[in-house]
């Protein structure tokens, strides 16, 4: 199988996980924040439900300005004016109240001179100014949320706003997480020379829990066929199956022989990128799979710009773009062509300068902990010189 380009194997995934999403729960509103929303949302009403002032100062009529006008009354934000303004007259008003009927402008206080019951404006206003008028925001009816946003606290204010205590969201898919490998233990232990603590595990469950999922930590497959195919068979119980090693070339990477043994169909098996070049990607019983790198920095890459895009689909939400702005580089990148490159660096507090973090390879977990964004450098641009613009992919 021909190994695939970064956006063909992006491709492939988004193309292949269709968006039928799991089945649908209802939550409270207040833990709803983070869950992916499954039926349209409209307003119930006209929003505002009133014309409304956006400052404080005076409802007027704008043709009485400038000039000098009488001060009938007041209305304040939850309070309603009973009677109207006339030529010549103004009420005074607070910022969200209602407008009185009559007026046609707000004339800021700041814009007034007040004496007793008289006030005066120098500057002529127009209709409508500081006025949000009736359904301006949106009207009965109209959707404001689609199914299928993660909801975040702007969207929880926008549905308190129009009366959902309880919310229609998906059910977060279960992923099950497998670790292959003899030389991997359990983090409770402490570990020989030749062996590693089960640190992919604990990565991809953090990894898991942020896009969206609830992680299963199945027991760490050893290096055979049989504990394999059990670890596998377990698997399918979850909506996704992550394992991590085991898809090398070593002659003890049993993963992809156990997987095509199950009637497995491989979508790609080799992806052009560092790190993470030896990843697989296919079904398997009727979920998907992903075969992860066993090397840590391989792994979490991968889960980033592959597995969570699945992830999110199958979750229901609709949208799983990857978000890769470009900053300044702040010291020369050479590299050589051929492999989009997803290392990591460190991005500057305003956002606008990113420098490469040192690091030992796929294994370095301290230098992708001191990084907070990857640096992504082309395959087909061998060098970037200080200040060129570069893409980045934050943590």
């Amino acid at each position: 199988m021909a190994p695939l380009t970064f956006p063909q194997a992006r491709e492939t995934v988004l193309r292949m996980v269709a968006a039928a999403a799991p089945g649908i729960e209802t939550v409270d509103l207040l833990n709803a924040h983070r869950r992916v929303l499954a039926g349209d949302v409209a307003a119930d009403r006209d929003v505002p439900a009133l014309d409304r002032s956006v400052r404080d100062g005076y409802a007027v009529r704008a043709a009485d300005l400038p000039g000098e006008v009488e001060i009938t009354g007041e209305v304040r934000a939850g309070q309603f004016f009973p009677g109207q303004v006339a030529a010549g007259q103004a009420v005074e008003i607070m910022t969200g109240a209602p407008v009185p009927a009559g007026a046609d402008a707000v004339v800021m206080v700041e814009h007034t001179v007040r004496d007793g019951n008289r006030m005066r404006a120098g500057q002529p206003a127009e209709p409508g100014q500081n006025i949000n008028p009736r359904g301006c925001d949106a009207a009965a009816g109209d959707m404001l949320i689609a199914a299928g946003k993660r909801l975040d606290y702007t969207d929880i204010a926008l549905l308190a706003s129009v009366g959902h205590t309880r919310v229609a969201v998906y059910r977060k898919p279960v992923v099950a997480v497998i670790s292959t490998g003899d030389e991997v233990v359990d983090v409770r232990e402490r570990p020989l020379d030749y062996q590693v603590r089960n640190s992919n595990a604990c990565a991809l469950a953090a990894q898991v829990s942020r896009a969206g999922g609830r992680a299963k930590i199945l027991p760490i497959a050893r290096d055979t066929v049989e504990n394999t195919r059990e670890a596998l068979e377990n698997g399918l119980s979850g909506d996704l199956i992550l394992l991590s090693g085991g898809v090398s070339a070593g002659k003890y990477d049993v993963v992809e022989t156990v997987l095509a043994s199950m009637g497995a169909a491989f979508h790609f098996d080799r992806v052009l990128i560092q790190p993470g070049q030896p990843l697989v990607f296919g079904s398997v019983g009727g979920k998907f799979f992903f075969g992860l790198p066993g090397n840590p920095s391989s792994a979490m890459v991968t889960f980033e710009i592959f597995a969570r895009a699945a992830l999110e689909r199958l979750g229901g939400q609709a949208e799983t773009a990857l978000q890769m702005p470009l900053a300044r580089l702040g010291q020369p990148f050479r590299h050589r062509p051929g492999l989009t490159r997803f290392l990591p660096a460190r991005l500057s507090a305003d956002g606008a300068e990113v420098t490469p973090v040192p690091w030992h390879g796929s294994a370095d977990i301290p230098a992708m902990s001191r990084a907070n964004a990857y640096l992504v450098a082309d395959p087909d641009r061998p060098e970037y010189a200080v200040g060129e613009l570069i893409r980045i992919l934050m943590k």
